[in-house]
Parts: C-alpha cells; sequence; structure tokens
C-alpha cells in the first residue's frame, strides 16, 4: 500500500458521505492524509460525527442534495466555499437504488435515480475539473448492479457510469486521471438489499467464487489508493470489486 499520509495536501469532496459505503471512503481518504468535505442531505448529525472520529485535518461537512441541478450546484458552491484549498479528489459517490420495473417506473423516480447517480457525476465534474490545476483525481462509483439486467433504471444508471468515466478520462488527459469502482452486493448493507428481495444476499454469496461479500472498507480502500501514487499512470478503468461475482460460469 501507498505510504500512510499520500494525500496529505490535497483536498477531496465525497458526495453522499455521510454515512454507509461514502463515510467509509471519507475514513479512507482522511487516514491517507487527505482533508475531506462531507456531504449530507438528511444526516447532518452523522457527518459532524463523522468528521469528529477523524484524524486531524481542516474537514467540513457541507449540505448535498443531489436530485436536482440546482441542488447539485449549490453543493458544489458550499464544498468550494468550505475547502482549505483547491479540491483536487472528487469521489462521486451519490447512487440511490430502486429496482422498480421499467414498465412501473414513475417518470419522477427516473429523474431521481438518473440525476443522483448520473448527472451528480457529470456536473460535480464539469463544475470542479477545470479547477484542478494540472492535477486531480475523479473516482466514481458503479455497482455490480451495471452488469446485470433486471435492475431497472439503476442498472442503466449504473452502466452509464462506467461509459463517463472512460469518455471524461480521454478528455481531461493527461492532467486529471478519471476512474470508477464497481462494488458487488457489500455486506453490511445486506439487510437494506432484503428489503427488496430477500433471496438476493443468499443468491449473490453462492454466485460468488470467493463466497463471501465484499466490505465497506475493502471498497473504500481500493478508492483511496486509485487517488495516490500507485495509480498515477491508470485512468478510464472500472474496477469490479465483486469476488468474481459477475463472471458467468456454465
Amino acid at each position: 500500500m501507498s505510504g500512510k499520509t499520500y494525500l496529505e495536501g490535497h483536498t477531496a469532496l465525497v458526495t453522499a458521505s455521510s454515512r454507509n459505503l461514502g463515510a467509509s471512503i471519507v475514513k479512507a481518504l482522511a487516514n491517507a492524509g487527505a482533508d475531506v468535505l462531507v456531504t449530507y442531505h438528511k444526516s447532518m448529525d452523522k457527518a459532524e460525527e463523522l468528521i469528529a472520529g477523524l484524524p486531524a485535518g481542516d474537514h467540513a461537512a457541507v449540505y448535498g442534495d443531489t436530485s436536482h441541478e440546482g441542488g447539485i450546484r449549490a453543493m458544489v458552491d458550499a464544498a468550494v466555499a468550505a475547502a482549505p484549498g483547491p479540491i483536487d479528489l472528487l469521489i462521486n459517490n451519490s447512487g440511490p437504488f430502486t429496482m422498480e420495473s421499467f414498465v412501473d417506473l414513475d417518470p419522477s423516480e427516473w429523474d431521481r435515480i438518473w440525476t443522483s447517480n448520473v448527472k451528480a457525476a457529470y456536473l460535480t465534474s464539469r463544475l470542479l475539473v477545470p479547477e484542478m490545476l494540472g492535477w486531480g483525481r475523479v473516482v466514481n462509483v458503479s455497482a455490480g448492479s451495471a452488469y446485470v439486467r433486471n435492475h431497472s433504471i439503476y442498472t442503466l444508471a449504473k452502466d452509464a457510469l462506467i461509459t463517463f468515466t472512460e469518455g471524461l478520462a480521454v478528455e481531461v488527459a493527461p492532467d486529471v486521471n478519471v476512474n470508477c469502482v464497481a462494488p458487488g452486493q457489500i455486506a453490511e448493507s445486506a439487510d437494506d438489499m432484503a428489503e427488496f428481495d430477500p433471496t438476493f444476499v443468499e443468491r449473490a454469496t453462492r454466485a460468488t467464487p470467493l463466497g463471501r461479500l465484499v466490505t465497506r472498507d475493502e471498497v473504500a480502500a481500493i478508492v483511496a489508493e486509485l487517488c495516490g501514487p500507485r495509480f498515477d499512470v491508470v485512468t478510464g478503468v472500472t474496477i469490479p470489486i465483486d469476488g468474481g461475482w459477475r463472471l458467468a460460469a456454465f
């Protein structure tokens, strides 16, 4: 692994990061030396509690509603104002989930899922990448759902993030590296998934060659490493973090 404080002197914005995977990513970046901007929508107390437990640094919590363009722009403005310096690490983690079928999906739900997952990544990148001053890192958070075809608009959005990653990486090279992670079912979120499909976790574990689910900390560690010097020559790549679950075997 890279040196302990390999991100010292850098400032990160992590969207949707007051809890769950976003909070684990915040911890990994802060432990690597970065100053981190935590965004919250309904969990300001969680964001403040998270920051209180981070290593010493110039961290801050900002409100962020990624479900519409105005909210995304306001979040970026607040983050820039709160940042101790230029934001040169952007982790696009916002990604609400649904399994509502296309034929039953309300257009407003389509807009919410698509905007929070895809438009938020596009717009935050559009607003922040030009200010990365010759060096920057963008990491988009896709999902294992990008590789299946029964998760409706969520599949479409997470698959789009992979293509967006590749296109943006070409556009902003060589100054900014853009990569993506696609976690499979995360162990700590198994109960949440069970509310949508009680059989999913057991089936996913059985179908995973490594025989277990990925953890939040494992995903967060890879995100942090993608921001560090060991990945200086890597851009436009999506790393599936799923124990081999996506691999079809007959």
